[in-house]
């Protein structure tokens, strides 16, 4: 498999590059991001001969149809990840919550989070080509909430690697910020920012195109990367689930070989959803994938009227927090795939110039052929979790916004999976909320919870309460990049 840019090659980069060296330098020509030349057909065949194979086997088959230039016992190392998760041999539950609806729990990782399914083995695999080129690599990630306790998890104490993590500052629940702020490892570094996730992002995908900024580290013989989804590493691990969700429906019963279903992706940077895009595109069977947002609902203005317009909105905080985000990356992999670089450049850089960008009618309606989308506010997220909790299921506030896609934006009778994010204990007071309890303090909270449901908290997410508060730093986004050089 061979990796090319979605805004086209300024003649300075290679025209393409294999997998490992488009992890190792994810930033590509013009500020763009790489993308795959081309993909492998998921057949018949393949869905049906892994009827019965785990998720290890599963996610291993494809990648060795993908091609990457990773060695075999290499990927399976990091596939060995999946032991960390509750149940090595189903990381991935799948609950039913109606007939025809299931959810996907992909939080069953050591920090509690969907970006455990995609981190946990991409930590190992960028550390294994830091280690196997003697190369130190500074590893930056920008979160909502989520990728950065992801990321300190997955590289503390490697090799090689050095973490820059950057979260914004009031913009976590308090569980996301301890899991962060309590890591003790000699090479994470965490940084409270002064400002939304975009401030956090942006200054992250700056300093990845920064020549001046590279010339720095590499005086230091330090090289850039990024854990965020910019990053295909991620990417290509988060297809893996949504192959796997068909498979197990196929297994279930809940269908047959060939029937369509539907995928409800809560959204912010669009990771989640381009994986689910590409296994549409290799073969899996998927009717549509639907979008849910909070209401930073910017996605679903591109998704059906074609806009995508930062200048009329500014960015609410909500209590889905992982999802208050404004200026979604992987977008641009959309763009690329569905109308080329000529054109996802004069979009960008519409973006870029004037905030906003417009499809036309045309490439919309080409757009709305693999999505659909819908928003929900607080107020209905927590109208949902009380629904369900009644129900016995109890659920975050970020899977809450799918149900309403769910009910409202299928157009045929076919089954669904919805992709829950988080556990509940990331966001305890919401949750407590639902339950008819009032707490401003997380411990509180998940006791309440607790009680109430008999649901018991995963033993790693009490215990942040009592760890010492390593990182205390709370820096100005325009510090970014000296308090970045001065970790080094």
């Amino acid at each position: 498999m061979q990796f090319i840019e979605t805004r086209g090659n300024d003649t300075l980069k290679p025209i393409s590059v294999p997998f490992s060296k488009a992890i190792l330098s994810p930033s590509a020509s013009f500020g763009g991001l790489y993308v795959p030349e081309s993909l492998p057909r998921l057949d018949d065949a393949f869905l049906l001969a892994h009827k019965e194979s785990s998720y290890r086997d599963i996610a291993f088959d494809f990648l060795k149809l993908c091609d990457i230039d990773i060695p075999y016992d290499v990927i399976d190392e990091a596939l060995k990840r999946y032991e960390l998760f509750d149940d090595a041999n189903d990381p991935v539950p799948m609950k039913k919550i109606e007939d025809d609806c299931y959810v996907s729990e992909l939080y069953h990782g050591p920090t509690r989070a969907f970006k455990d399914m995609a981190l946990q083995p991409f930590g190992y695999i960028l550390s294994y080509l830091a280690k196997k080129h003697d190369q130190k690599y500074l590893i930056m990630a920008a979160t909502s909430g989520d990728t950065g306790p992801a990321t300190l998890e997955t590289f503390k104490d490697a090799p090689n690697v050095i973490v820059g993590c950057l979260y914004p500052d009031g913009g976590t629940s308090d569980v996301q910020r301890l899991q962060m702020i309590t890591e003790s490892a000699d090479n994470l570094h965490v940084f409270g920012v002064k400002g939304d996730f975009d401030d956090t992002q942006n200054a992250l995908k700056s300093l990845l195109a920064s020549d001046e900024f590279n010339s720095a580290i590499a005086s230091k013989e330090i090289k850039l990367s990024a854990a965020n989804s910019v990053n295909f590493g991620r990417i290509i691990f988060q297809i893996i689930y949504h192959i796997y969700s068909y498979i197990r429906l196929i297994k279930e019963g809940q269908i047959k070989l060939g029937e369509k279903i539907y995928l409800v992706v809560p959204s912010g940077n669009f990771g989640n959803a381009l994986g689910a895009y590409y296994a549409k595109k290799m073969g899996v069977y998927i009717e549509k994938i639907l979008i849910s947002s909070n209401q930073n609902n910017i996605l679903t203005d591109w998704i059906n009227k074609g806009e995508y317009d930062l200048t009329s909105r500014d960015l609410i905080q909500t209590i889905s927090p992982a999802m208050d985000i404004l200026k979604s990356s992987n977008v641009e992999r959309i763009l690329y795939d569905k109308f080329g670089s000529k054109r996802t450049k004069e979009l960008m850089d519409d973006l870029a110039k004037k905030g906003s960008y417009a499809l036309t009618d045309e490439e919309l309606t080409l757009l709305r052929e693999d999505f659909d989308a819908s928003y929900s506010t607080d107020d209905e997220c927590i109208t949902m979790m009380a629904k369900y909790a009644k129900k016995g299921y109890i659920m975050d506030p970020h899977t809450a916004t799918c149900i309403k896609s769910y009910e409202k934006l299928r157009d045929k009778k076919a089954t669904a999976v919805i992709y829950s994010t988080a556990e509940w204990t990331k966001f305890s007071p919401v949750v407590a909320k639902a339950l008819g309890g009032d707490f401003s303090r997380d411990l509180e909270a998940i006791d309440f919870i607790k009680e109430k449901t008999g649901l018991k908290p995963n033993n790693t997410i009490k215990s942040l309460f009592n760890k010492q508060i390593i990182h205390n730093k709370i820096i100005q986004k325009e510090n970014i990049k000296k308090e970045m050089l001065s970790i080094l």
